[in-house]
């Protein structure tokens, strides 16, 4: 079995060669189905303008909006993450609090992608926001972003326990 075991390994490695760039899709359908993802999700708010929320878009999710978040991948610490998620989403980085302010557990009856253990982090903006993703008129596409002074209603359901902070 360790030689099969070392041979499935070396074909799985053979495939990702970058594992820090992300998953190919059917690669992360599978790992979903075998273990939870682990997410951070960044809570970004102003005192005059609130909070800051994307649009997302998705097969997965559908529409609405939700607080910017991403999966932790293989060997990034968590504060990584957080900066990779800001500057993938948002255009710009952020500053966050060294610890998550909540942790949310969602499982639902989809085939994959369907357990996720996300840690909400306190953050602040480090510089501008991309304004080209910016959102204007409604609906909005996915990706862009907007300031919320109340937690809207089409908030995405895996995050409705994240209303609270809004």
């Amino acid at each position: 079995m360790t030689g099969r075991r070392s041979e499935l390994i070396a074909a799985l490695e053979a495939t990702l060669p970058q594992p820090r760039t992300g998953l190919p899709e059917d690669v992360l359908q599978l790992v979903s189905r075998l273990a939870p993802l682990v997410n951070v999700d960044l809570l970004i708010q102003d005192e005059r303008r609130g909070t800051l929320l994307t649009w997302r878009d998705d097969d997965l999710f559908g529409p609405g909006w939700h607080v910017p978040g991403g999966i932790i991948r293989f060997r990034e610490r968590a504060a990584d993450g957080v900066h990779a998620c800001a500057l993938d989403e948002l255009g710009t980085d952020v500053d966050s609090e060294p610890q998550p302010i909540f942790v949310l557990e969602s499982i639902t009856r989809a085939e994959s992608r369907a357990h996720h253990v996300s840690m909400l982090y306190r953050c602040r903006l480090a510089g501008p926001l991309d304004e080209a993703r910016r959102a204007g008129v409604d609906p909005p596409q996915a990706g862009q972003w907007r300031w919320h002074d109340c937690c809207p209603p089409n908030l995405l359901p895996e995050q409705a326990a994240y209303a609270r902070f809004i």
